[in-house]
């Protein structure tokens, strides 16, 4: 070959190269933007996904609001039931009684005797303080112990000597335990 063949040669080869390295980058340009077309494809999805899941955290936050605020509802109106009714118990206990004062008084207009009557109204008082005892309701016993700040008022003090010093001489007015805890303190007298 003579030297203008292979420089012909040689030019023909470097045209041919330049072509395939044109379409080798024409393919990778294509490529690139294909796997770039994949990504922001893959970036929407993505995107989407976490839009629902966005959503659905939404959802379950407003159901569970509403189910929460429901039930405090339904617990305050519950709490008010159970405040306008709850001494409804003890009044269906008490009607009974109540009844036989109805009885008694009806009696008074009518009675001459009056052991009768006395016999009457006592046993009235002792069904009235059964069923409180049944509620709860224990009256003090406070005559005769020492002063207590805790369980004991004391409307005055009076003499009683050494021995009754720091005593309840007297009981103005009965203290009482509603499941032993004071409901009412005593009014007492103490001795000084």
């Amino acid at each position: 070959l003579t030297p203008c063949a292979v420089l012909y040669k040689k030019r023909k080869m470097a045209k041919n190269n330049q072509k395939e390295t044109a379409e080798q980058e024409n393919l990778e340009e294509l490529s690139e933007d294909k796997l770039t077309n994949e990504e922001e494809t893959v970036e929407l999805t993505e995107e989407e996904r976490l839009g629902q899941e966005l959503a659905e955290q939404k959802d379950k936050y407003i159901r569970l609001y509403s189910e929460f605020e429901n039930f405090r509802r339904r617990t305050a109106k519950e709490k008010i039931d159970a405040i306008l009714n709850g001494s409804s118990g003890l009044m269906k206990e008490l009607l009974p009684i109540v009844d036989d004062f109805d009885r008694a008084q009806n009696a008074f207009e009518s009675a001459t005797d009056v052991e009768v009557l006395k016999e009457g109204v006592e046993l009235i008082y002792s069904k009235l303080v059964k069923t409180l005892e049944n509620k709860g309701l224990k009256p003090m016993d406070s005559k005769e112990t020492d002063f207590d700040v805790e369980l004991h008022e004391c409307i005055t003090q009076f003499d009683g000597g050494e021995e009754k010093k720091g005593k309840v001489i007297d009981v103005v007015e009965k203290g009482y335990y509603m499941n032993d805890k004071v409901l009412r303190y005593a009014k007492v007298v103490v001795g000084s």
